[in-house]
């Protein structure tokens, strides 16, 4: 998965380059440099329910919010990687399953850039029917998928410890 991740992210680069040959300039400007990756330690994620329910037919979901709290703009991409704790800390197995989810379309792979201030946001959904359910104290969540990571508390029954969640993006999924 992660040599997808790579190979996605060599071929937007070569697109941005493609595209910068040929007189399309960024939106940053054609004289602007590209921002370096997010770092950990320079991004801040929360759950928000940004205004509007995520509940129906035992689905259940929120926001991932992924604030950029450094000094330099800086960019993400990618799916959000995830884990479930129980109480104690304890490790749940968990399964994330990228796309679609109930709530809020797949924008698909694609860098976001972030200057500081900005966020960027991944629809997190989940099932609650009562069979096989893992009862979570807490949700790991990483950037891009790696070690580094924030705990969020995460009191959720969850099916089967498994978690569907959309990429990164600047707006908010929407249906």
């Amino acid at each position: 998965m992660r040599g997808l991740r790579t190979a996605a992210a060599v071929a937007a680069a070569a697109a941005l380059a493609a595209g910068a040959s040929a007189g399309v300039a960024s939106a940053a400007g054609p004289e602007a440099p590209r921002a370096a990756a997010c770092q950990p330690g320079t991004l801040k994620v929360t759950t928000t329910d940004a205004g509007g329910s995520q509940a129906g037919m035992n689905h259940a979901g929120t926001y991932l919010r992924m604030e950029n709290v450094g000094k330099s703009t800086c960019t993400i991409s990618g799916y959000p990687g995830l884990a479930l704790e129980g109480a104690g800390h304890t490790a749940i197995k968990t399964t994330a399953r990228h796309g679609d989810t109930y709530f809020a379309k797949d924008p698909g792979e694609h860098p976001v850039t972030l200057k500081p201030g900005k966020s960027a946001y991944a629809d997190l959904v989940w099932t609650h029917t009562g069979a096989n359910t893992a009862h979570a104290k807490y949700l790991q969540v990483s950037p891009r998928g790696g070690n580094g990571h924030s705990v969020l508390p995460f009191d959720q029954e969850v099916d089967n410890g498994t978690l569907s969640v959309t990429a990164w993006s600047a707006k908010l999924p929407t249906p």
